[in-house]
């Protein structure tokens, strides 16, 4: 007598929109049993796909109580097979020149972008090692090659990078393996949040701000905004994760799109001046 197999879990972060609803329909369209987290109460419920459906829970991830509670409640679910796969894709990008950007404001950057997802992790590793799970955790390709006026999310990302080759080899021996992905540029929405956040940090800028930096800025919000208008889209960012997931073997590392294999590649290979010089000719700052 054939004994039926369960069907794999996940749970995933960010999942109310953009790249973190395409992974979590993904994953549902693959046979997972799918446990959403978003931020928005309203966005909370289940959402039915042509062949399974996601559990979208509100979590904010900088809540040690709300992640205990949703993190406790899919592990008691789920028993002692465990959670085969997490993705951590919450995250936020904050923008502005260094100097002018409030430490409140950077310190909340962290608490979304690096200790919200060590906070999820660490709750969700008791079931991942019953399942000799899986994690992937979203970071990007400015962890790698951090961009002027973006430096706050730069730093978070940088962060993640090291924190995430400090829990592979923790965890590596007790049977979770972990994974990083890098996205550039990506097309999910966020190039029209990008323009609003652009233009009210703009705005903001007192005299002395915008004498400083309100020419570079200016440039800079130009610039990113056509990079996100041509991005990678969040199907095909998807994909890529969902290979990341399915890999018999965990890569350490997995860009997301052509332009962030390059970017890697390139940050990889050339020493700081080049690197400067790229930056800036990307963003439209490089000298006249």
């Amino acid at each position: 007598m054939a004994i039926a197999q369960k069907n794999p879990s996940a749970a995933i972060t960010g999942a109310g929109g953009g790249l973190g609803r395409a992974i979590a329909e993904m994953l549902a369209e693959a046979g997972y049993r799918v446990y959403g987290a978003v931020r928005n109460p309203a966005d909370a419920g289940v959402v039915k796909t042509a062949n399974g459906e996601i559990e979208l829970s509100h979590c904010d991830v900088t809540d040690a109580d709300a992640i205990a509670s949703w993190s406790g409640r899919v592990s008691s679910e789920l028993g002692e097979n465990g959670l085969d796969v997490l993705v951590n894709n919450a995250g936020i990008l904050t923008m502005g020149p260094l100097e002018l950007t409030a430490l409140d404001v950077i310190r909340h950057d962290f608490e979304v972008n690096v200790f919200g997802s060590i906070a999820v992790i660490n709750a969700f590793l008791p079931a991942l090692r019953a399942a000799r799970g899986r994690i992937v955790q979203l970071g990007s390709v400015t962890g790698r090659l951090p961009l002027p006026f973006a430096g706050v999310s730069s730093a978070a990302k940088a962060s993640l990078e090291a924190f995430v080759d400090a829990y592979r080899l923790e965890l590596r021996p007790q049977g979770v393996d972990i994974v990083i992905a890098e996205p550039g540029n990506m097309r999910t929405g966020g190039p029209a949040k990008a323009v609003t956040d652009l233009q009210r940090i703009a705005t903001a800028m007192d005299d002395a701000g915008r004498q400083l930096y309100g020419a570079a800025f200016a440039k800079f919000s130009v610039a990113i905004n056509q990079l996100q208008s041509n991005g990678v889209a969040a199907d095909v960012a998807a994909d890529v994760i969902m290979d990341a997931i399915r890999a018999p073997q965990a890569p350490t590392r997995v860009a997301v799109g052509k332009e962030a294999e390059e970017l890697v590649a390139t940050a990889r290979r050339e020493p700081d001046e080049v690197l400067d010089a790229l930056r800036l000719a990307v963003l439209g700052l490089a000298p006249q």
